[in-house]
C-alpha cells in the first residue's frame, strides 16, 4: 500500500476539518445501534453498538453493505481508522475546510476527555501524520482553543523509534551522563590517595591517574554543579581504572556526596556511601577497567536546583582483593533530567 499522509492544513489542534467531524459526529447522533437504521441511504454513517465497548465499529452503508471505517474504544478513548485510504479520501487536501471539532461521543481532542487519536495504515510499515500549511514561512502550530493553557503535546517513541525534529533527533528529558576525569579530583588531605600522576606507556596514550592504596582506605574528591533540567534525584556511576600488575583481583570503589545551596554551610557530611560490585583486573598489567554501574546513590543535603554537589570516592580495601594499587582514570556519572533544557 502507498504511503499516505494525513495533512490538516491551516487548522488550530484542536479545530481540525468538518469533513472529518462529520464523519465521526455519527457516533454523537441517532445513528447508532446494534444494527443500520432503517432509515439509513447510501452514505449514512452509524456506529455499530453490538460490541464491547472497546471494540464498537464506526460504518458507512454504500447503499448495499456496510464498510467498516474504524474501530472506536470508549474504555480507552482511541479510534483506529481501519484504512489510510479511508481518511485519506475525507481529507480534501485541495480546498481545506475550517470549522468543526473533531469528536468521539461528544469528547473533543483537547478537553481532556479524549486523549489518543490513532491513524493506523494496514499492510505498510510506513505510518505519517503530516500537519501543513498551505502558504509558506509560517510553521503549523498546536494549540488549545478557548484560552485553554492546561495542554501540551507528547511525543512518545515506540519500540526502536527515535524522535525526530528536523531530521534530527531531539533531545529529551531522561538518563544523561558526565565524565569525570581523575585530573578533575583532588585527594583528601587525612587518608588521601596519591597525587595526580602521569604514566608514560611504550605505545599511545599517557595515562593521568590517581593512585589508592592496596592497604588502607583511600579517599579522594570533586565537585560539581548540575544543569537545571536535573531532577535533583539519585544519581550513579560507573570506575575506570587500571593497575600495574599481572594479578586477577578485584577493586571495589565507593562514592558518597552531598549537596549544598546559596548561603549553606560547607561544613557538611556526606550522605551514606554505594559502590558498584567489585571488579577483577584482567592479569595484564595496564589493561583497561570498567566497573559496572553502581545501584542509586542518594546525596545528602535534600539536593535542588542550582546547588553545588560534593562527591567524595574512595578505594573499599576490606571488600576488594587486588594486590595493587588501583590507578583510577575517571568516572562515569549518570544522572536524570526531568526537563529537555535548562530554561
Amino acid at each position: 500500500m502507498a504511503q499516505h499522509d494525513y495533512n490538516i492544513a491551516n487548522a488550530s489542534f484542536p479545530t481540525v476539518r468538518t469533513d472529518i467531524n462529520n464523519v465521526l459526529s455519527a457516533v454523537n447522533s441517532s445513528n447508532s445501534g446494534s444494527s443500520r437504521p432503517s432509515s439509513a441511504v447510501a452514505g449514512t454513517i452509524w456506529l455499530d453498538t453490538s460490541g464491547a465497548a472497546t471494540a464498537q465499529l464506526l460504518k458507512m452503508y454504500d447503499g448495499a453493505a456496510d464498510i467498516t471505517l474504524a474501530t472506536v474504544n470508549f474504555t480507552a478513548n482511541t479510534v483506529d481508522f481501519a484504512d489510510s485510504s479511508v481518511v485519506a479520501d475525507l481529507v480534501n487536501d485541495t480546498s481545506p475546510q475550517l470549522g468543526g471539532m473533531l469528536d468521539v461521543n461528544g469528547q473533543a481532542i483537547g478537553d481532556g476527555t479524549l486523549e489518543l487519536l490513532k491513524f493506523v495504515e494496514t499492510g505498510s510499515a510506513v505510518n505519517e501524520l503530516t500537519i501543513t500549511n498551505n502558504s509558506t514561512g509560517n510553521n503549523p502550530i498546536l494549540s488549545a482553543t478557548g484560552g485553554d493553557t492546561n495542554i501540551g503535546l507528547n511525543l512518545v517513541s515506540k519500540g526502536t523509534g527515535v524522535l525526530q525534529g528536523n531530521g534530527s533527533a531531539l533531545k529529551v528529558a531522561g538518563k544523561e551522563t558526565i565524565w569525570v576525569p581523575a585530573s578533575a579530583m583532588y585527594p583528601n588531605t587525612t587518608n588521601g590517595c596519591s597525587d595526580i600522576a602521569q604514566t608514560e606507556l611504550s605505545n599511545g596514550p599517557e595515562l593521568k591517574t590517581l593512585d589508592f592504596d592496596k592497604d588502607s582506605d583511600e579517599f579522594a574528591q570533586f565537585a560539581i554543579a548540575f544543569p537545571k533540567s536535573w531532577n535533583e534525584g539519585t544519581v550513579s556511576f560507573q570506575a575506570f581504572f587500571t593497575a600495574n600488575t599481572t594479578n586477577t583481583g578485584e577493586v571495589v570503589f565507593a562514592m558518597q556526596a552531598v549537596a549544598l545551596a546559596d548561603n549553606g554551610d560547607l561544613n557538611t557530611a556526606f550522605g551514606s556511601d554505594v559502590g558498584p560490585t567489585g571488579k577483577a583486573m584482567s592479569g595484564t598489567a595496564n589493561d583497561l577497567a570498567v566497573t559496572a554501574e553502581s545501584g542509586a546513590l542518594t546525596i545528602a543535603g535534600s539536593p535542588s536546583t542550582n546547588e553545588y554537589v560534593f562527591f567524595q570516592i574512595f578505594r573499599d580495601v576490606s571488600a576488594d582483593t587486588l594486590t595493587a594499587d588501583a590507578k583510577l582514570l575517571g568516572i562515569k556519572l549518570f544522572f536524570t533530567t526531568d526537563a529537555s533544557n535548562d530554561a
